[in-house]
């Protein structure tokens, strides 16, 4: 089974062909995946890192790079702009509505009190976290900030982003010798990264609730 694949691997198109079809599908992917927070878009990023760390183009890390930040801000301020369409609505809107669901109220109370405390550069932080982001740009909705001012914010938050997953991407590529390997090991470390903070929440949920019953 790992030879045919490896086979398969060998028979890729070409880097020329690789970059011309890999950039807008990888832009496309991002964006939407930044606008509706379903798709994993920081395997995505690391994946792509791998790829071009194998290839011989010199600008191919850098081209990754340019790419996944501009499509996570195009994403994220489209996403603002139609959540603050539902804020300034009497009824509201899907989109906010979506925004709110995927929002635990306590991770939103702490992001308005770090956003009061601390401005635009939670933004940066809530990029990096996850499922950070969202309850940051909640609070930044119900706090009413301007779409400029999110965006002056949420520029160096994408940058962080981008290169922190691309970063996570190239140390894959650099232990395996073979890009599939490099996928494989990117993608299986950010869905750890993704996922670790959500286990650690539900045991220390279920650890409390333990004590808690313990004591009363």
């Amino acid at each position: 089974m790992i030879e045919e694949f490896q086979s398969v691997v060998r028979e890729l198109p070409t880097e020329s062909t690789q970059q011309a079809v890999g950039y807008p599908t990888l832009f496309l992917l991002v964006a939407l995946g930044s606008l509706v927070p379903v798709i994993p878009t920081g395997a995505l990023v690391s994946s792509a890192a791998v790829v071009a760390f194998h290839q011989t183009s010199p600008f191919s890390l850098l081209f990754v790079f340019l790419v996944a930040s501009a499509a996570a801000f195009l994403g994220d301020v489209c996403l603002y702009w139609l959540g603050q369409r539902g804020v300034r609505s009497k009824n509201g809107s899907k989109w906010l509505e979506a925004l709110t669901r995927r929002a635990a109220p306590e991770r939103l109370a702490q992001a308005q009190e770090k956003l009061a405390g601390h401005g635009g550069t939670v933004l940066v932080l809530s990029r990096l976290v996850p499922a950070g982001r969202i309850p940051v740009m909640l609070a930044c909705l119900l706090g009413k900030m301007p779409l400029k001012t999110f965006a002056r914010g949420d520029v160096p938050a994408c940058l962080a982003w981008a290169a922190t997953y691309q970063l996570i991407g190239v140390l894959g590529g650099s232990l395996f010798p073979e890009p599939w390997q490099g996928v494989v090991a990117a993608v299986a470390l950010t869905v750890l990264i993704s996922g670790a903070p959500a286990v650690w929440r539900r045991l220390r949920a279920r650890f409390g609730h333990g004590t808690g019953d313990a004591t009363g």
